[in-house]
């Protein structure tokens, strides 16, 4: 029995590397590259004349149009594509950004051939890709909805206040309480939903309908 290929597209301005995950991932039955494009604005010129993927691999930093600005024209326009945002660094910063434009997880690009191939199936299937960001109950929690965890009122204003671009220092002072203490509101809701990064935070409140951007 032939496994069901799932269409995907490749953008990213470094020509080399492009090439290379293009030629890695073709290499997996479960894959079919269908193009590849330098920018945001490529990746507007292929949609309209190829075959349209399913995943797109979404490099951040791009001239001409770069990742946050392509990931909001696709989910506009094509929002059964689902994006894995390509990062060269584990950046909160981008990658929430990102997250806010559309795009359902990320991967660095060191990630192994396999891990890729794994994020990208993941998103495929469940719309999001959260690797070692989140896990347990969280994971749980986005792909079937289970009600939001017991998480008290100081740590709910906390976590909406962390999908702000707020240092935890200045979201000490807007909350009247030590940097130690949001340090521990922090720590709780990372042990509570096993997340380990702040990303994981944002991307929990995003898909609990916490917060919204």
């Amino acid at each position: 029995m032939e496994t069901e290929q799932i269409n995907i597209a490749i953008v990213d301005d470094h020509t080399l590397f492009r090439r290379g995950v293009a030629a890695l991932m073709s290499e997996f039955d479960e894959l079919h590259v269908v193009f590849e494009a330098s920018n945001g604005e490529q990746l507007q010129q292929m949609l309209a004349k190829a075959p349209l993927p399913q995943v797109i691999l979404m490099d951040i930093n791009m001239p001409v149009m770069d990742g946050y600005q392509a990931t909001k024209w696709v989910r506009a326009r094509y929002p059964e594509i689902k994006v894995l945002a390509l990062s060269m660094f584990e950046d909160d910063k981008a990658v929430i950004e990102m997250i806010k434009c559309g795009a359902g997880g990320y991967v660095l690009k060191e990630s192994k051939p396999r891990d890729l191939l794994e994020a990208i199936k993941t998103i495929h299937q469940k719309g999001v890709y959260i690797n070692d960001l989140v896990s347990g109950k969280l994971l749980r929690s986005v792909t079937q909805h289970e009600p939001v965890l017991d998480i008290t009122k100081k740590e709910m204003e906390f976590l909406k206040l962390a999908c702000s671009e707020l240092t935890y220092k200045e979201i000490a002072d807007l909350m009247f309480v030590s940097p130690r203490t949001v340090d521990n509101y922090r720590e709780s809701l990372f042990q509570k939903l096993t997340i380990k990064s702040r990303t994981g935070l944002v991307l929990y409140a995003i898909q609990n309908d916490i917060f919204k951007f």
